[in-house]
């Protein structure tokens, strides 16, 4: 994907994904998505205030945020990333490791064989940041 993020912004976007998209689960985070037929991907995260406080539900989201922009993933999806309250707790490499999961599970991985190298890659050389 290049260029800017595109994100779902509308309530109707996100209901659309709710009530169509097919789900996939892991402890700290559940992926739903849905073919939209445009030559982008966008995403939506939802964090209930389950997760915490307004502090711990910000970094949260940027911590989604940024494993998204980071991860190649096929076009044309709407895509939304619900936090669960084990996602408090949880650190950017074990949230990326979650996502990207769940991004192979759901065959929407750009390129599943560097994306999972990738994420080896960056666990080893991110180890004494976390």
């Amino acid at each position: 994907m290049t260029g800017a993020i595109e994100y779902i912004t509308k309530p109707e976007e996100y209901s659309h994904v709710y009530s169509t998209g097919k789900s996939w689960h892991s402890n700290p985070v559940v992926l739903k998505a849905v073919p939209n037929g445009l030559p982008q991907t966008r995403y939506g995260y939802s964090v209930s205030k389950k997760v915490g406080k307004a502090v711990v539900r910000n970094r949260v989201k940027r911590l989604l945020r940024e494993i998204t922009r980071l991860t190649p993933v096929k076009p044309g999806w709407d895509i939304v990333l619900i936090a669960r309250s084990a996602a408090a707790e949880g650190n950017y490499s074990g949230l990326r490791q979650s996502v990207t999961e769940l991004l192979t599970r759901a065959k929407i991985l750009e390129n599943v064989k560097s994306a999972v190298e990738q994420n080896n890659y960056s666990e080893e050389n991110s180890a004494s940041f976390d």
